[in-house]
């Protein structure tokens, strides 16, 4: 069976080598690459995000990424975004009382966690739902590494068609809950590092690599 072809798209903000290494353990034939039909024509296209919400959404723009995910995803193509690339898929998000535009793929703001140590660095246990293909034969028991300040927290997410299947939603704690994954469709993501998470980490890859 052929390796599927993952592009970790680079655009300047996100540990694009670590993901590489941890994508190719898992499976898959990787590309860091800002080229656009790469990265459309891929089998899978990873977003990484380390730094300023707002930062990276301009990194992103000027690498003409908010095309590429919008674009993939109006074709049910599979996307995955990591850390603060997770973050920009939604519709805003507030830092330092400074608001900034997101890909608005979901609906929701990304705000400061309330907790009384920031950033949240280190292993956290998370709680998946019934039924999540990311996180399959994972033990809920497993941890992840966490490195963030801001978070999405109270979020929900209605389907406007009931026939469609709803969004899957895994939350962690820190301070208060907040948004750990979410499974939406051909678009996934997660708050945590799954390049950086040990076995469970590379586990979670090759759950995203087998859907491709």
């Amino acid at each position: 069976m052929t390796d599927k072809q993952v592009v970790v798209f680079d655009y300047g903000f996100g540990n694009v080598r670590s993901a590489e290494r941890a994508l190719a353990r898992a499976g898959a034939d990787v590309e860091i690459t800002r080229d656009f039909d790469k990265a459309m024509n891929a089998d899978g296209l990873l977003v990484p995000g380390v730094g300023a919400f707002s930062a990276c959404m301009k990194g992103l723009k000027e690498a003409r990424g908010d095309w590429v995910v919008d674009r993939r995803l109006s074709g049910g193509r599979p996307v995955l975004g990591i850390c603060v690339g997770m973050q920009i898929l939604f519709e805003r998000g507030i830092e330092h009382g400074v608001e900034a535009e997101g890909l608005d793929e979901w609906p929701g703001t990304v705000g400061p966690l309330k907790a009384d140590v920031v950033p949240h660095m280190g292993w956290n246990t998370v709680e998946a739902p019934e039924g999540s293909e990311l996180f399959n034969g994972l033990s809920p028991d497993e941890r992840y590494y966490f490195v963030h300040s801001y978070a999405v927290h109270d979020w929900t997410l209605q389907t406007a068609n009931p026939a469609m299947r709803a969004p899957l939603v895994t939350w962690s704690t820190h301070g208060e809950k907040f948004v750990a994954a979410v499974e939406n469709g051909a678009l996934w993501a997660t708050q945590f590092h799954p390049e950086k998470s040990g076995d469970a980490g590379a586990q979670l890859l090759k759950n995203w690599i087998s859907v491709l």
